[in-house]
């Protein structure tokens, strides 16, 4: 009948159509306008580039210099008053409700010029894309209308609310207000889920924003970047090329000399020493202390595990009391909390000689090991042996 369109489609076959449709949406954002565009963490075939940007025009009439300078923005302000999107500052219901209307409103003429560097430039971009913006997401209208009759008013609506709601609204509120945390980066960025499909791997935000130009997501095991597989797959056709998504960084075994390539190695990889200075040295302390401490501080036992590992620029003024407070009571512990941020202090030092810090970390190292405590002494061992060549070379 032809209030069903050209395709003739059953309703099944219409949700598949649409599923696929914005699954090449997310696609197009992820790899073109996040990791390609805004961080410069994957070349791409002039080919697929043009693809990807020709498809968000179509679908979501989203303009790669804008979200490119706003995305950039985001990272260099973020959780202050001039990120544009911060649930931390904005709430979370505004985030999540009114993501586009946030980056329409982030959309100046001084953030784009400060923050659009790089972006397409050339005749199609000034004369069709960026000129009509709006001439896109009209002629998808007009495309739906055609193939799938009175269906495609609600795929038009669907395809519209797409981007808005998943990477305007959840990725940028609620990666910043619920989920786990695989590293402590200065900002309150979360994982949603360790399963990043639906939204092509964005939902590992706090993984991204610890390493923001790496073109992979994924960090452990258990989780999965679906934009990680397209660019792998987009890599065997010459299509894509990603560029670092391991930081460089070498754990050899039997090296006990900290040298300069020791500092440099570890100051790579420092989200993740971190990470194993909490399984290996906080938690087992933590663990032995708990049957030491007073009645006031063992019900809070879980909360100051999450506390001594905390970014300081996040923790609460109560939280900040607590923690204090359980610091003064036991030796122990405020030894392995001061150790940790002594070794952060390393990489975040700016203007300092290779040679001097690696005598700091190598005093670091000793005082680990003067120090009684069995967990510190065996981290320090650890720390010798990383270095930024391979064992095999």
């Amino acid at each position: 009948m032809w209030f069903n369109g050209l395709l003739d489609l059953s309703v099944m076959q219409l949700i598949l159509v649409v599923l696929g449709m914005t699954h090449v949406t997310i696609v197009s954002v992820t790899l073109y306008l996040h990791r390609h565009s805004a961080h410069n963490s994957l070349d791409l075939h002039p080919v697929l580039k043009h693809f990807f940007r020709f498809w968000l025009w179509l679908t979501t009439a989203q303009n790669t210099k804008e979200w490119t300078a706003i995305h950039r923005k985001h990272h260099a302000k973020c959780e202050t008053e001039e990120d544009p999107h911060s649930p931390v500052v904005l709430g979370i219901r505004k985030v999540l409700f009114q993501g586009a209307e946030l980056y329409a409103e982030s959309a100046t003429p001084e953030t784009l010029e400060r923050y659009g560097q790089r972006t397409p430039e050339d005749w199609i971009e000034r004369n069709v894309y960026s000129r009509y913006k709006m001439l896109g997401i009209a002629i998808l209208a007009v495309i739906n209308l055609l193939l799938f009759g009175v269906h495609g008013i609600w795929i038009w609506a669907v395809q519209m609310m797409w981007i808005p709601v998943w990477a305007a609204g959840v990725v940028n509120g609620i990666g910043h207000w619920f989920g786990y945390r695989n590293f402590e980066c200065a900002d309150n960025a979360r994982n949603i889920s360790p399963l990043g499909i639906l939204i092509g791997g964005e939902e590992l935000h706090n993984n991204h924003h610890t390493y923001p130009n790496s073109s992979k997501l994924s960090r452990r095991w258990f989780e999965v970047d679906i934009g990680w597989g397209y660019i792998r797959l987009f890599q065997l056709f010459g299509l894509a090329k990603p560029k670092g998504f391991k930081p460089i960084a070498h754990f050899v075994p039997g090296k006990q000399v900290v040298d300069v390539e020791t500092v440099q190695a570890i100051s790579n990889n420092r989200f993740a020493i971190m990470r194993q200075y909490r399984k290996r040295v906080m938690e087992p302390v933590l663990r032995q202390q708990k049957a030491l401490m007073d009645d006031e501080i063992r019900p809070r036992y879980r909360k100051l595990k999450q506390l001594l590992s905390r970014e300081v620029s996040l923790i609460k003024p109560k939280d900040q009391e607590h923690l204090e407070t359980a610091l003064e009571k036991n030796a122990a512990l405020r030894k392995i909390y001061e150790m940790s941020h002594e070794l952060q202090a390393l990489w975040r030092k700016r203007g300092v000689k290779p040679q001097e810090k690696m005598q700091a970390l190598a005093d670091w190292c000793r005082e680990a090991e003067a120090s009684g405590n069995r967990y510190l002494a065996e981290f320090a061992e650890h720390l010798r042996a990383y270095s930024l060549r391979s064992p095999s070379a």
